[in-house]
């Protein structure tokens, strides 16, 4: 089958989303499909004829993931044309020779419906949730909402505008989070007021609106859902504050147990409310849903994820695994679930 990986893009997940699609180009390639990874932003300059039965070595050029999220400043000037669109040359057309597109990309204009938008306007299949869903995930404030409208537990917290005063004083400390955005990008907790400031200046960084909510201080879980069904729960502990940018994607930065140590009733209490989110959403294929648990044993969801991570460091493929499904089987799994969509 011919597969177009799309990975890279232009958002600050954007080398978290070239590791994940070289992984995903890899596992697809071991199935003995004919596919092609691409940065979607930057795109390909070649002969696309016949692209698909070429013997290349696409994933050779996809370097690491840094510490920090990556400068997008200077990716302009890697396209000819200066970035006026986003898609880089050849990609639709690429695509539209495509059986499916598998989507590796994660953040801004990847994981926010617009892609997947495009993709239905062509007629070509797509990995993962369709446009509203992966709109309405994506904004931290629409999935608050939604989530207190099915009585889904999650932090207290408001939303607010650039330049937009606020009515009450959020009670510190808090989580000042950019509001679409991924990977703990724009995420910080303060503790005072200093940091308060510092944390919304860098929050509105990454967009016009941020949310504010209530600090759980506790443990960190996730649980993935496959066609509805949860996975086990994993736990992150992070060696640092939180489970930041660098915690999720540098070998040695947090440990991860899966399935976590907790009890029968937690799992099945974070797995139900995971496939309640999941339905909630209108979500399809597969997600990954975020979890707080605080001191008193409180279960808190503080989003979902249409396209999560599939790094080597991952959660998902770590959670898969423990249900005995290893990379390539859970890359054939989404695949398999595009096609019948």
């Amino acid at each position: 089958m011919k597969i177009a990986v799309l990975a890279g893009g232009n958002s600050s997940e954007r080398d978290v989303s070239l590791s994940s699609g070289s992984m995903i180009y890899k596992a697809l390639k071991s199935r003995g499909h004919q596919a092609v990874l691409l940065d979607v932003y930057l795109g390909y300059e070649g002969e696309t004829e016949n692209i698909f039965e070429r013997e290349t070595d696409w994933a050779s050029q996809v370097g690491a993931i840094g510490e920090e999220s990556p400068d997008l400043e200077t990716l302009k000037y890697l396209r000819k044309d200066g970035g006026k669109q986003f898609f880089g040359p050849n990609v639709l057309e690429i695509c539209q020779r495509s059986d499916c597109v598998f989507l590796a990309l994660h953040g801004a204009n990847g994981e926010d419906g617009k892609i997947q938008a495009c993709l239905e306007l062509l007629g070509v299949p797509y990995t993962g949730t369709d446009f509203v869903s992966s709109a309405m995930a994506m904004d931290k404030g629409i999935s608050k909402d939604i989530f207190k409208a099915y009585d889904i537990p999650t932090p207290a917290g408001i939303r607010l505008k650039k330049g937009e005063q606020e009515e009450t004083k959020f009670p510190l400390p808090c989580v000042v989070k950019a509001s679409c955005e991924g990977s703990s990008v724009g995420v910080s907790i303060a503790r005072n007021e200093k940091e308060y400031l510092a944390a919304k200046e860098e929050a509105f960084r990454y967009g016009d609106e941020i949310i504010i909510e209530q600090y759980i201080q506790g443990r960190e879980f996730s649980v993935g859902v496959i066609g509805g069904k949860a996975l086990p729960v994993i736990e992150m502990i992070p060696k640092m504050e939180f489970y930041n940018y660098k915690a999720k994607y540098q070998a040695g930065s947090a440990v991860e147990v899966c399935p976590a140590e907790i009890s029968e009733d937690k799992t099945l209490q974070m797995q139900d409310i995971a496939e309640r989110v999941f339905r909630a959403l209108r979500l399809k294929s597969y997600a990954r849903m975020d979890f707080m648990m605080s001191e008193s044993g409180e279960v808190f969801c503080l989003e979902a994820n249409t396209l999560p991570g599939m790094t080597a460091t991952s959660l998902l493929p770590q959670e898969a695994a423990v249900e005995g499904m290893d990379f390539a089987d859970l890359c054939q799994r989404i695949l398999d679930y595009a096609l019948q969509e």
